[in-house]
């Protein structure tokens, strides 16, 4: 029959043998297999109707060329 010895009291290579045996190791993740809820806002989904293209104002805006406006 082993002893028991505190955690506090082991060495370090004996503590991380203790916490390897421990740890248990899982076929999945299980964080990943969550269902999201379709409820909830998320602002990181991409909305269908919405395009925004910023391609002929941004390289304007970048060469410092201003655009004439007809207020």
């Amino acid at each position: 029959m082993d002893r028991f010895i505190e955690r506090a009291k082991m060495s370090k290579k004996a503590r991380r043998e203790l916490d390897a045996k421990r740890r248990v190791t899982w076929d999945f993740s299980p964080v990943s297999r969550r269902v999201e809820s379709k409820k909830i806002y998320n602002r990181k989904k991409r909305s269908r109707g919405r395009t925004d293209d910023f391609g002929a104002g941004s390289f304007y805006h970048v060469l410092g060329l201003r655009i004439a406006s007809s207020v």
